[in-house]
């Protein structure tokens, strides 16, 4: 069986793509192969470095207007991107050459859509009185959001919660989750 590779796309601190990397570190059916990032001073990054996956940092033109994100990864073969706090929308040609997945802080699809990331999605959720919040794992398509669900797991909305609690649980909830939804979608595709 060839290995399977996946890209990591992140544009901050990088806990997510920190956690995945190590998840697959002694796996030797899947390697995380390069990590992007839209952002040169992205902690993600060093993490990535630190944990000996190649880096690569690019630009919005670089991004959108020339085809050097899809040729690198399919030169490198790249079975699975994987957003792991990455915010741009992604390009037609990344779309309809690779599986793309990303996991969202809120059970979709209430809490999606341009701008609704990090805190802006935990305050939202807490200001309208929901009762649980959760994550969702989801296919990326042309839209913010917008592809099938995958996975959704949740937690409990608490009285009196701030929404950096929230925060802490719903990482919780992507730490234990995003690495094995990862690794059956890779097992699932032999």
């Amino acid at each position: 069986m060839t290995v399977k590779k996946i890209a990591i796309l992140a544009s901050g601190s990088g806990t997510n793509a920190q956690n995945i990397i190590e998840y697959f570190s002694s796996n030797k059916d899947v390697r995380v192969e390069i990590l992007l990032s839209n952002k040169p001073d992205a902690l993600a990054l060093k993490r990535a470095a630190k944990l000996g996956v190649q880096t690569f940092v690019f630009n919005r033109s670089e991004f959108y207007n020339s085809s050097l994100i899809t040729d690198l990864l399919l030169q490198k073969k790249i079975d699975l991107i994987v957003l792991a706090g990455f915010l741009w929308l992604i390009p037609e040609a990344l779309v309809h050459n690779f599986t793309i997945i990303n996991i969202h802080p809120a059970l979709l699809p209430g809490y999606g859509g341009k701008g609704m990331y990090g805190m802006n999605v935990h305050r939202a959720v807490i200001e309208n009185g929901e009762k649980e919040s959760g994550i969702t794992i989801h296919y990326v398509n042309e839209k913010y959001d917008d592809g099938a669900v995958i996975f959704q797991a949740k937690c409990e909305i608490r009285p009196g919660d701030t929404a950096e609690q929230l925060a802490e649980r719903v990482h919780q909830l992507e730490y234990q989750h995003f690495p094995r939804v990862i690794e059956k979608l890779l097992a699932d595709t032999n």
